[in-house]
């Protein structure tokens, strides 16, 4: 019941921050109009009209501040619905609810809406909330319609306080990696409208409301300097489980193997970012490192066979 009230808010969270967006579009197509129109001469500045923005019509900022606040108080809500859901499916397994693809899923969910609420908390980055609800809302709907399984008991070899440790880390990297690929894909394409304005196209447009590339790209590699480390020690004390568990700290198994391709594809975006001083290119080697990430979750999970597999998702 808290997961599917969840979804449920997590939807209705989604369109307010869109009618957001669309009520402040809206207030900017009638707040430019032609300068000679605005002065009431309709003369026009070497044959075009230049567009200027006066004053909002009143109460115009208010509708699009109200939108936003009803979106951020929903997305609250339902992350503290989402929140009692994974608890009860802990409290109902009786251990922490990491164990098949079913609650990585929901507790991956869990993680990108907390890291966005404590971005938001600190950077102001509300404009985000429209590109990070459709993915948890994505995913949940995916976990309680494809990959739920009831809760049960984990296999000896799992039954561990590394559980906790490993597969916490590897949660919270799963929030980051994705508001950080979100960050990289918003910069992208900021950077290719500014570049078609610089050619000569027409500025403002959906992608002209973004913040500004620098802002994107900035936000982009802070939260990869953050997961990066956390990634890091998920591998380590992944392989101090291991040995723990089946003797060896090191197997090949394909889990293991896309876990270290994840960790070397962000590494060279960090050294691409900050050493080379790349960033368009950096940026699109942190979606190829999103995307092995993607993969080693669910391709590495339903495709091959190891002693990471899920049974049964």
């Amino acid at each position: 019941m808290f997961m599917y009230s969840a979804i449920a808010v997590y939807a209705m969270a989604f369109l307010a921050t869109a009618a957001e967006w669309v009520v402040d579009a809206r207030r900017a197509r009638r707040a430019a109009v032609p300068a000679g129109v605005a002065a009431g001469t309709g003369a026009e500045a070497g044959g075009v009209a230049t567009l200027v923005r006066p004053a909002p019509a009143p109460g115009g900022e208010y509708q699009v501040e109200r939108w936003g606040r009803i979106g951020v108080s929903l997305t609250v809500l339902a992350f503290l619905l989402h929140l009692a859901a994974v608890a009860c499916r802990g409290f109902s397994a009786q251990r922490m609810p990491w164990g098949n693809m079913y609650e990585f899923s929901t507790g991956g969910g869990l993680a990108v809406t907390g890291v966005y609420l404590f971005l938001l908390a600190r950077y102001k980055v509300r404009w985000l909330g429209l590109f990070v609800l459709p993915l948890v809302l994505g995913t949940l709907l995916l976990a309680v319609t494809v990959l739920y399984v009831d809760s049960g008991e984990l296999l000896p070899a799992l039954k561990s306080y590394w559980l906790a440790v490993h597969v916490t880390a590897a949660v919270i990297s799963s929030g980051l990696f994705t508001i950080g690929a979100v960050a990289s894909v918003l910069y992208l394409l900021r950077s290719r409208h500014d570049a078609r304005v610089a050619a000569g196209a027409a500025p403002g447009g959906f992608w002209g409301r973004l913040p500004d590339a620098a802002r994107l790209d900035k936000l982009a590699y802070r939260v990869h300097a953050v997961v990066f480390p956390l990634w890091t020690f998920a591998i380590v004390a992944g392989a101090v489980w291991a040995e723990a568990a089946w003797g060896r700290y090191w197997g090949w198994d394909p889990k293991e193997v896309w876990s270290f391709v994840t960790w070397v594809v962000y590494a060279a975006y960090l050294h691409a970012r900050a050493t080379v001083g790349w960033k368009e290119r950096a940026a699109v080697i942190a979606l190829v490192g999103y995307g092995t990430f993607l993969f080693n979750y669910f391709g590495v999970n339903i495709l091959f066979s190891g002693l990471h597999s899920y049974s049964g998702l």
